[in-house]
This record gives C-alpha cells, sequence and structure tokens, in this order.
C-alpha cells in the first residue's frame, strides 16, 4: 500500500541532539578535532572594552569564516544564511538550534577593526601549521612560490589611465579602499615600479590585469609559500596581480616565516616570472639556492646574433663578438638594471658579418643585467 508523509510540524517538543547529526567523517568534525582558538581570544583581550554590552563572541565569527572558507561561501550575508540553515555548520559554530545567528555586517566591522588590527587571522593560521610542524609534516628544505588571481570587486569600467590626476578628496571617492591605498603610498616609490597603466577608483589597491589567461579585469595575487615535504602552505601574502608585487612578496615571506617560524629554505623552485636577476641576486645571497627557469628575452627572432652568441669574460669585463672584436662598457647603469657594452664602430662597419649582427645600426649594443651573474648561476 502507498504511504502518505504525515504533514505535522506543529510539535512543541523535539527529542534531538544536534550532536548525533554530524556525521563522524564530516570534515568540519575533523577541523574541530584539531582547531584551538584560544590563544585569539588572549590576542584579541586588548582590543575590546572591558566595560559595556558583550559582543559577538570572536571564535564563533572566526569558526564561521572558516565555514566559507572551507565550502566556498565568499559572500557574508549568504554564510549567515547557510550557517542558520545547516546543522553541521551550527555544530561546529558552536549554535544551538535556537541561538541566533550573527549579522553580515558584524564581519565586515571586525574583519578590517579588530581582527586586522589584532593579526587574528595570523594567528590563526601559524597555530595550525606549528601543529603540521610538531606532526613532521613539514621539512623546510626546499620550499616552492607561486600566485593565484582573485578577482576584485571593482567595477572593470570604472577606472582611469594610471597616469591621469585623481583627485582623492572628491567625497564621491572617499571609501575606505581608497583611504587604505593613500595611506599606503610610498613617498619615494621604486624606480623599478612601473606606473599602473589603469586605477580603479573603486578599488585602487587592486592591478588591472589579464593574467592566467583571464579576461582583463582588476584583481590581487595570492601569493603562497609551500613546503615541498607535503605541500603544507607555510606563509601567504596578498597583493595586487602584478608580477613585481609577487615576486616582492616572496622576500617578505621568506623573511616572516625565518623569523616567525624558524623556518629557512635550502632551496626553492617557481616559475618564469619569479627569474629576475633581482630576485634570483637576493635568493643567492641568502644562501638559497633557485630552482627557477631564468626571465630571458634576450634572443632575437629576426635571424640577427643575439646575446647569447656573445662571449663575456668576467675577468676583463668585456664581450667578445662572433667576429673576435671586443665590446667595453663605461659602467654606466641604464634604467637602474642595464649595462651597456658598444663595439667600436670602425670593427663593425668593415665586420664581413655586420649583416648578421647590427643590419641597421651603426655598431652593436649588448645589454646586460648588473645581476647577470645570478642570472647564469641560475641557469
Amino acid at each position: 500500500m502507498m504511504g502518505r508523509q504525515s504533514a505535522d510540524q506543529r510539535r512543541f517538543f523535539y527529542d534531538f541532539c544536534l550532536e548525533d547529526q554530524v556525521p563522524g567523517d564530516h570534515l568540519l568534525r575533523r577541523i574541530d578535532g584539531l582547531l584551538d582558538l584560544g590563544k585569539v581570544r588572549q590576542q584579541l583581550a586588548r582590543h575590546y572594552s572591558p566595560m559595556g554590552r558583550p559582543s559577538v563572541d570572536p571564535e564563533l565569527m572566526i569558526r564561521m569564516l572558516l565555514v566559507g572558507y572551507c565550502f566556498g561561501i565568499r559572500s557574508e550575508r549568504r554564510l549567515c544564511e547557510e550557517v542558520h540553515l545547516n546543522l553541521a555548520y551550527r555544530w561546529f559554530c558552536r549554535l544551538g538550534m535556537e541561538d541566533r545567528v550573527p549579522d553580515h555586517t558584524t564581519f565586515s566591522l571586525n574583519r578590517h577593526g579588530r581582527f586586522r588590527e589584532s593579526g587574528a587571522f595570523r594567528l590563526v593560521f601559524e597555530s595550525v601549521l606549528h601543529r603540521c610542524m610538531a606532526a613532521g609534516l613539514v621539512g623546510g628544505e626546499g620550499f616552492a612560490i607561486d600566485a593565484s588571481v582573485m578577482e576584485a570587486d571593482a567595477s572593470n569600467y570604472k577606472g582611469v589611465a594610471g597616469d591621469e590626476a585623481i583627485d582623492w578628496s572628491d567625497p564621491a571617492l572617499n571609501t575606505r579602499a581608497a583611504r587604505e591605498y593613500l595611506a599606503a603610498l610610498d613617498p619615494h616609490p621604486d624606480p623599478n615600479r612601473k606606473t599602473p597603466k589603469v586605477v580603479s577608483l573603486s578599488d585602487p589597491c587592486s592591478a588591472w590585469t589579464a593574467k592566467a589567461n583571464k579576461r582583463v579585469q582588476f584583481g590581487y595575487g595570492l601569493n603562497y609559500l609551500i613546503d615541498n615535504e607535503h605541500a603544507i602552505i607555510v606563509d601567504i601574502e596578498a597583493t595586487p596581480a602584478r608580477s613585481y608585487d609577487e615576486v616582492a612578496a616572496t622576500t617578505t615571506m621568506i623573511d616572516r616565516t625565518q623569523k616567525r617560524l624558524g623556518l629557512k629554505p635550502d632551496r626553492i623552485a617557481a616559475d618564469t616570472a619569479y627569474g629576475t636577476g633581482r630576485m634570483l641576486d637576493w635568493l643567492i645571497k641568502q644562501n638559497i639556492e633557485p630552482h627557477i627557469p631564468v626571465w630571458d628575452r634576450s634572443r632575437r627572432e629576426d635571424g640577427t646574433f643575439s646575446r647569447a652568441d656573445f662571449t663575456f669574460d668576467a675577468d676583463t669585463n668585456v664581450y667578445t663578438c662572433p667576429g673576435g672584436k671586443p665590446l667595453k662598457t663605461t659602467g654606466r647603469v641604464h634604467d637602474g638594471r642595464t649595462i651597456l657594452y658598444r663595439a667600436s664602430k670602425s670593427d663593425c662597419q668593415r665586420c664581413p658579418l655586420k649583416q648578421r649582427c647590427c643590419p641597421n645600426a651603426p655598431e652593436r649594443k649588448v645589454p646586460r643585467d648588473v645581476n647577470e651573474a645570478a642570472r647564469d648561476h641560475a641557469r
């Protein structure tokens, strides 16, 4: 006989235990067994007033944010809805069936306020990392570095050219993102940093990028420093999605990992974006062996001699061309990173190889990076 479900949901009392509703192999149950947020409460204590109405428990908010991270819930408004409805989420956040879920605006206020000022998120991250180190999951000998692109919450249609003057005193532009951007501006900018092509008016810290074969957008780079033993992330740094900033984040993460965790790698692996002379030179000076392809655009595609066809003598600081003639330099550094070596005009004019070397110039010039020794070491 076909049954019919009873639709009576008007009972006043239920015999219900939230603990029994979460399976033993659920991801959140496994995380809960290893999560200790006791130090976070101590770290945040000085950021709360000893008087007044009790706030939302910071441990509750961090547990909710961990739920959002683990299950890909990026919207804080939706996260609150999901925790309200999902029994496993309620159990992990230590909420009973009748407990209220915090309002989504509470997250924004604390994320940009107390949590950032106290370094609460990094404390949680490092507490988990210490557990991994204690379990022998971090070797500390070989690291890898890479970055992934995350789209910024900024309209692609609200940007201006990077060299265009912007009136940041305009009340319409007085946003938290703009204030943070202005506060972080370096009064003495690095001359090696290029002017951005486009600046977002709603999120000026983001970068106009088309990295990772994605459409052009404003975005950030999430830089990860990974221990190769068991692929454990040992540090992370968010930057604008520009190669310059992502490479610079490498030095920040390696220094911080050594100071805070006592870890310094013997070698590091990365892709070509990190193979600049400046980066390779820094790694070698830190006694870290770079396993990184060299960023090299010296190869010519027009059939003429490339820089690799010229022989460099470090003792005399002279290049020798395929015709056996020397190329010398004054030692002047151009653009902060390049030294030019020039051949004699008279040597080039009567050279039988001129058409294969410098057919459109009176003499041949060969550029050499000031950190070319480090590039040769990596090769």
